[in-house]
């Protein structure tokens, strides 16, 4: 299955992610992770120290100009070999199920074309386009795409490409106005199959749940919100987690946190929604082999 991750910057999207991506190969599931946001912090998250971190693909203009360039600008340029010779091998935050063999994770850096540089980013948009495109529909592997903050990359056509779109929000009208936005763009674009991840849902006692069948308060006051704003109909929450902000005063990494097995079931829940939005029979149980996307 092949999963966007959007939202309104430092709404906890690329935290989301590398949760996600963690609990699916500590369930035996092979993973690639996409950092196509401008900030480049999904290898950091995940647990990777800063000198190994890959280069962006958008800063090799040897193989942009390679793969793209011979006189006329090739659209459909060969990228099969690129993700394994491009990406780095990311650690696991946690332990594995027992009895389960661990799947793999491999980061890719993508970079912006904005920042392409060198007169050639109609190249490097293309190359971009192609790589993604390959990983989404030949690779038969979990693909998680950290998205830009905003709206603004949706007209690029990278979400046409997945499975299902989340939706990052904090319980906040400005962050939740944004989410509405890329809702709306993405359905627009051809992407229904959408959940509203709301983070640092702030509800005494809470534990991860779909928020149709919670009585909070701010709960209530969502889909209050959620006609005039457009929402996303499939919607979970996760409350502040005190030991994920005593890391990020010291460290990058988001995994292995104290509240790991509520991490855990917040994104098992999380991809529950996700598969029932996507009409998919795809089991979330251990794998003991590679999982078929």
């Amino acid at each position: 299955m092949k999963l966007a991750f959007a939202g309104k910057g430092g709404a906890g999207k690329t935290t989301l992610t590398a949760w996600t991506a963690d609990y699916l190969a500590r369930h035996g599931h092979n993973v690639w992770l996409i950092d196509a946001d401008t900030a480049l912090s999904l290898g950091r998250a995940s647990g990777l120290a800063r000198t190994d971190l890959p280069a962006p693909l958008i800063n090799r203009h040897d193989i942009i100009m390679e793969r793209i360039s011979s006189g006329l600008i090739n659209l459909t340029p060969d990228v099969e070999d690129l993700p394994e010779a491009l990406s780095v091998a990311v650690p696991l935050g946690g332990p594995t199920v027992t009895g389960v063999a661990a799947g793999r994770k491999r980061l890719l850096v993508m970079g912006s074309i904005t920042h392409a540089g060198g007169g050639c980013a109609c190249e490097a948009n293309a190359l971009l386009k192609a790589l993604l495109a390959h990983l989404v529909y030949d690779r038969d592997e979990w693909v998680l795409v950290d998205l830009e903050a905003g709206v603004e990359h949706l007209g690029r056509g990278t979400v046409a490409m997945v499975d299902a779109l989340v939706v990052v929000s904090e319980p906040s009208l400005r962050s939740l106005e944004t989410a509405s936005e890329i809702s709306q763009l993405a359905t627009g674009l051809g992407l229904p199959r959408q959940v509203l991840a709301l983070n640092r849902h702030s509800c005494s006692g809470m534990r991860n749940r779909s928020l149709a069948s919670s009585d909070a308060t701010d709960g209530k006051a969502l889909h209050t919100l959620a006609p005039a704003l457009a929402l996303p109909e499939r919607r979970v929450a996760i409350p502040t987690l005190a030991g994920l902000q005593e890391r990020m005063l010291e460290h990058a990494h988001v995994t292995g946190l104290p509240e790991s097995a509520m991490v855990d079931e917040f994104v098992t829940m999380l991809l529950q929604q996700v598969m029932e939005s996507a009409h998919t029979k795809q089991s979330l149980a251990p794998s003991r082999g590679v999982c078929c996307a």
